[in-house]
C-alpha cells in the first residue's frame, strides 16, 4: 500500500531512535511524561526535515491508481497486446495470495491527455495483471505505482534495466526497441547508445541487426517470441545475402501458411529450429517455364503443342485423332513456327 507522509516520517522517527542519536535528556522534576514525548517527537521531526531536506533521505512517492487511469508507455520493450491470462498466470496468483500487488511500478505523470493521469514506465505486466484481477472478481484491486520525474531516454534506460532481468521479453522484442530507441534517443550513434545502457556495441549491432528482420520471416515463425538473437542474428546475415533474398523470403510464405494450417487443425506447430534450418537453406526458385503453346481444331481437339521451347531448340507434339490430312497439319505447323518466331521463341533466335 502506499505510504503516507505521516508514516513515512514516523519512519525516520524509527531510525533516529534505534541510531540513539539525538537521544532525549533526562526528565527534570516536576515534567509530566507527555510533555518529554512531545519535545522528543518535535526534535525528531526536525531532524528528519533536516535530512530529506539536505538529500540524505529522499522521498519516495508511491500511489494507487486505477489502472484505467495510466496508460502504457510505448518506449518500453515489452509487447502489451500480446500478454495474456497465461503469461501472467504466475503473477496474477501472486497478487491474490499477497492480498494486493506488492512490488510498486514505476509511472510518470502526464500532461494533455483526458483518459490518463500517468503512465508506465516500468511494471507493464503488473498494470495487465491488476486490469484483469479488476474486471474478473476483484474490482476494488488497486494499481500500486512510484512516481518518478524522468525524460524520454532516462525513462527508456529504466525499462531497459527491467526488461533485462525478464525472460518473458523476447529478444525481437527487445531488438525493436533498441532499433527505435536508436534513432529516437541517441541520433542513429550506436555507440554512444551503447554507452549509455553500458552494453556491448557488437552485441547491440547484432540485436539491432535482428530488428532489421522483414515481416514474411517472422510470420514463419509460431511465435514472435520465438525469434531468438542467435537465429535471428543467422538470418538477417543470410538476407543480406542478394542470391538468397528472393527464395529466403518465398519459402518463408509457404511456412508461414504452414504455422496457420497447423494451428486451424490443433496440431503442434513448426519448432523454430526446423524453421530457422528450413530458411537457411531454402530451395532455388526454379526459374519460370515458357508457356506451353497449343494449336486446336474448329471442334476444339488439339493439332499441335509446343512441350518445351529454348535456345537449344524446341519440342512439338502432334496429336493424333484429329481427323485432318497431313496437310493441314503441316499448315498449322508453319503458323505455329511463324507465330513463335514473331514472339522471339523461334528456330532463329
Amino acid at each position: 500500500m502506499a505510504r503516507k507522509q505521516s508514516d513515512y516520517l514516523a519512519a525516520l522517527l524509527a531510525d533516529e531512535a534505534a541510531s540513539g542519536t539525538d537521544s532525549p535528556p533526562a526528565p527534570t522534576p516536576g515534567e509530566r511524561p507527555a510533555e518529554r514525548l512531545r519535545g522528543t517527537t518535535l526534535l525528531g521531526r526536525e531532524s528528519a526535515l533536516a535530512r530529506v531536506a539536505s538529500g540524505e533521505v529522499r522521498q519516495v512517492t508511491q500511489l494507487l491508481l486505477d489502472p484505467a487511469r495510466v496508460r502504457i508507455w510505448p518506449g518500453n520493450a515489452r509487447s502489451y497486446a500480446h500478454l495474456t491470462e497465461a503469461s501472467c498466470r504466475e503473477l496474477i496468483d501472486s497478487i491474490i495470495a499477497e492480498g494486493g500487488q506488492k512490488v510498486p511500478a514505476v509511472v510518470r505523470r502526464i500532461e494533455g491527455d483526458a483518459d490518463h493521469d500517468y503512465e508506465v514506465i516500468a511494471g507493464t505486466r503488473r498494470h495487465w495483471s491488476i486490469s484483469w484481477l479488476r474486471a474478473h472478481s476483484y474490482p476494488d484491486m488497486m494499481f500500486v505505482a512510484q512516481v518518478a520525474v524522468l525524460d524520454d531516454e532516462a525513462a527508456f534506460r529504466l525499462a531497459d534495466l527491467e526488461n533485462r532481468a525478464r525472460a518473458d521479453v523476447s529478444d525481437l522484442e527487445r531488438a525493436r526497441n533498441y532499433s527505435e530507441a536508436l534513432k529516437t534517443h541517441y541520433g542513429n550513434h550506436a555507440t554512444r547508445m551503447a554507452e549509455r545502457l553500458k552494453l556491448s556495441k557488437g552485441w547491440l549491432s547484432k540485436m539491432l541487426k535482428v530488428a532489421s528482420l522483414p515481416e514474411p520471416v517472422i510470420a514463419a515463425f509460431a511465435s514472435p517470441a520465438e525469434v531468438q538473437l542467435k537465429s535471428g542474428y543467422a538470418l538477417a546475415q543470410a538476407l543480406g545475402d542478394e542470391s538468397k533474398v528472393d527464395r529466403i523470403l518465398t519459402y518463408a510464405v509457404t511456412l508461414a501458411r504452414e504455422q496457420q494450417t497447423r494451428r486451424d487443425e490443433g496440431r503442434p506447430a513448426l519448432p523454430a529450429a526446423e524453421v530457422v534450418r528450413s530458411l537457411l537453406n531454402a530451395p532455388v526458385i526454379a526459374e519460370p517455364q515458357p508457356p506451353r503453346y497449343e494449336w486446336k481444331t474448329p471442334y476444339g481437339r488439339k493439332v499441335l503443342t509446343v512441350q518445351s521451347n529454348n535456345r537449344q531448340g524446341m519440342t512439338i507434339r502432334l496429336h493424333a485423332g484429329t481427323g485432318m490430312d497431313p496437310e493441314e497439319v503441316a499448315d498449322i505447323l508453319r503458323m505455329a513456327l511463324t507465330e513463335l518466331e514473331a514472339e522471339g521463341r523461334g528456330l532463329q533466335r
